[in-house]
């Protein structure tokens, strides 16, 4: 059987990789599964919450899936790809995706572009049926800064593992992404020593890369990734 672990980003939920996973498991017999780390969801409650529990939280599961699996992919958005790191380096995972992964964070020319465009959608009245804009007001407005220095830590304590990476990875990056700088993608790729990398640029994508309108490259470029690791091996 093939197991696959999505982890959601920072102040996300699952719905933030739910695309993707239902794409994954309309095309294949796979064990797809989405977590919900602590203090995230539709109401995210961070505050009090240490970056060491979103760790946990997604090591458990992910032993739970290789009890189970004989092959593990691991799928990680945003923050949730800088954990998906950490323990892809840690256990026996076959295969790495990393979309928008945050290595570096925040893209300030693409920030101000983004914020421009509200702008002026906010004198057209278009701004309340902006998604970019809600997701930015939210973050904004419910997010402790306890729970920014968490995430921080949390970077800085995956990093290291990132260099130690040799199983097949794909990265995967929205040029016109403002919360994760495309320059964070070029450190994950000359940083990850492995011999199988591959590095895959949206143009015109935001940070919410599999919530993109028109997502089809997007899913077809991950699924072709993942499927060579079956070599046209049973999935059972």
């Amino acid at each position: 059987m093939i197991g696959c672990l999505c982890i959601h980003g920072f102040t996300g939920a699952p719905y933030e990789l739910e695309p993707l996973a239902c794409h994954l498991k309309q095309i294949e017999d796979w064990r797809v599964e989405m977590i919900t780390l602590p203090g995230h969801g539709d109401m995210p409650v961070l505050k009090g919450v240490l970056f060491q529990e979103w760790i946990a939280c997604a090591e458990v599961e992910l032993v739970r899936l290789l009890k189970t699996c004989n092959t593990v992919f691991l799928i990680g958005f945003s923050m949730g790809g800088m954990i998906a790191a950490y323990l892809a380096e840690k256990y026996p995972v076959k295969r790495l995706v990393l979309l928008s992964a945050a290595a570096q964070y925040i893209s300030p020319g693409q920030l101000l572009s983004d914020l421009k465009q509200m702008l002026r959608e906010s004198f057209s009245g278009k701004i309340r049926n902006n998604q970019l804009y809600q997701r930015y007001k939210r973050k904004l407005t419910s997010t402790p800064i306890s729970s920014t220095v968490e995430f921080l830590r949390l970077v800085k304590a995956t990093k290291p593992s990132l260099r130690h990476l040799h199983i097949p990875v794909l990265i995967v990056q929205g040029e016109c992404d403002s919360i994760v700088p495309l320059s964070s993608a070029y450190y994950l790729y000359e940083t990850i020593p492995s011999h199988e990398k591959q590095l895959c640029l949206l143009p015109g994508s935001k940070h919410h890369v599999c919530l993109e309108e028109k997502p089809d490259y997007l899913f077809q470029t991950v699924e072709t990734f993942l499927k060579k690791e079956m070599g046209g091996k049973n999935n059972n």
